[in-house]
This record gives C-alpha cells, structure tokens and sequence, in this order.
C-alpha cells in the first residue's frame, strides 16, 4: 500500500515537472512584429530590421516580406532600439521594451531626408551649376570634366569681378584729379599725379580684362540678359582704356611744352569720360538686378 502511493506521488511530480518547465522555457522569451510603411502608407518589402538590446548592444537581423511585414521571437526581454532602414526611401528608429510571454507589435513608418528627393531644392547655393547653363542633371552628372571646366570659369569670373570694383577707385580719383591737371606750369603736382593714378588704373583694367578672356568658355551656351549688356559695353571701355593713355601722353607732353592741348590729344578728356561711364554701367549691369 504505501509502495503504490509512493509510485502514485513520484508519477504526479514528474507529469508536474515535465509540462510545467516548458512552458516557462516559453514564457522567458518575447516576440516583436510589425508592418514598415513609407511616409504615404505603402509598405516596404524586404527593408532591413534591426532589434538591438540596449543592455548588451547584441542585435537580432531580419528583414520584411513582400507585404512589409517582419517578425522577430525568442526575444530575451528588455529594453529595445527597433532600427529600420530600405534603399530610396530613408530609415527609422524607435525604443520599445520588451516584456516576457507576450508578443508585441511595433509598426515603422519611414520618412524619405530632402538630399534623396529628386526634385528637393537646394538650401544655398554657392556657384552656378552645368544646369543652370542649360544641361540636364544627366548630362551634368555625366560630365565631370564639363563641370570642373565651369567651376574654373566661375573661380577667374569672381576675381574679375573683384578687380573690376578695385579698378573703380583709382579710376574715380584720376577723372576727379584731372580737372585740375590742366594747368600750364610744367610738372606740377596734380599733373603728374592725375599721370600716375591713369596708369595704375590701366594696370588694373589689365588684370581684371586678362580673367575676363582667360576664362575657359562652356561650349553650347548662350550669352543673355546683363551679361549680353556687360559685353556689350567691354567693346567700349576696352578700346577706350588703350586709347586714353595714349592720347593723355600727348596732352600731357604738349602741357609741359607750354602749348595748349590740340589735334589727337584735345580726345583725351572726351575718350576718357566715354571710357569711364562705360566702365561703370559695365560693373552695374551684373551687380543690379534688373
């Protein structure tokens, strides 16, 4: 009798150890699923999941069917980062906690970053582009040796630009100087000094022409608007800036002679008033917009 109730007790904690330790085996793990969306709603095949523990920094990898579902178990519990990420269309992230025994749902909605956006307008814009001369983004991004071309193009224009301005100030002071260069006393100060400023001018016209040719041209692009203008008026003030010391040599030899100014040289002050305004509408015409 007391055998049989012996065996009786031995065969109920066994059935009572061999269902029972499963079941918690199960009940230690989690399990995580969800849909990954884009920013419109459509789901996401085969985007690559990520759940990593924040504890152990140890990752579990899947990655979402067709219908963008993905699923995740045996899941130890804990405190989750869920990264997401699929070509063209960005990533996402999200900390979730994991509890032990039952399954949890997380959905991820991704959203597409500006840079990836074919059409995404630029937020500066430091120089012109291939584009902005008339070539597509194909063509432009085709064309790597067309591109380095306008970038040096657009580096010799700005230094133009920037002795243009500086040509300004000797420019400016020797047509105020030269109301009073025209007196009749040889070598007088404000003679020689209209002199020197006229020749400093015509060096920095020099420099400032020489980037203007030098630039390397963008075959297949037309010329309009003010910079049609600004080329225009270079056929004035060019010639002009050659002519004017030339015939300001001779005013100023005939001066020193004591002779009133005459013939090619009475052109002097004439040419250089041209010459000036031209400059000037010049540099107006690419820094106003109009």
């Amino acid at each position: 009798m007391i055998l049989k109730s012996s065996t009786l007790t031995l065969a109920v904690v066994l059935i009572f150890v061999l269902t029972n330790h499963p079941l918690q085996a199960q009940d230690s793990t989690a399990t995580l699923s969800g849909t990954v969306t884009d920013s419109s709603g459509k789901p996401l095949p085969n985007a690559k999941v990520s759940v990593r523990n924040l504890n152990t920094n140890q990752a579990s990898d899947t990655q979402t069917d067709s219908s963008g579902y993905y699923s995740v178990a045996n899941i130890a519990p804990g405190d989750y980062e869920v990264s997401v990420t699929a070509a063209g269309s960005g990533s996402a992230s999200e900390k979730i906690t994991l509890n032990a025994g039952s399954p949890q749902t997380l959905n991820l909605t991704l959203m597409q970053q500006q840079e990836n956006l074919p059409n995404a307008p630029s937020s500066s814009k430091t120089a012109p582009s291939l584009e902005d001369l008339g070539f597509s983004a194909a063509e432009s991004q085709a064309n790597a040796k067309q591109q380095a071309l306008l970038d040096k193009r657009t580096h010799m224009l700005k230094i133009h630009q920037r002795m243009g301005l500086i040509t300004t100030i000797p420019l400016i002071a020797s047509v105020v100087t030269s109301l009073n260069a025209g007196g009749k006393s040889q070598g007088t100060a404000s003679r020689d000094l209209h002199v020197a400023l006229g020749a400093l001018t015509g060096d920095l016209y020099g420099i400032t022409a020489y980037y203007a040719i030098r630039a390397p041209k963008i075959p297949g692009t037309e010329t309009k608007g003010p910079i049609k203008l600004h080329k225009a008026l270079a056929w004035v003030h060019g010639p002009g800036m050659i002519l004017t010391p030339i015939l300001g040599a001779l005013a100023f030899e005939q001066k020193n002679n004591g002779q009133k100014v005459h013939g090619l040289a009475a052109a002097h002050g004439p040419v250089a008033i041209v010459t000036a305004g031209a400059f000037g509408a010049a540099l107006l015409s690419v820094s106003l917009k109009f």
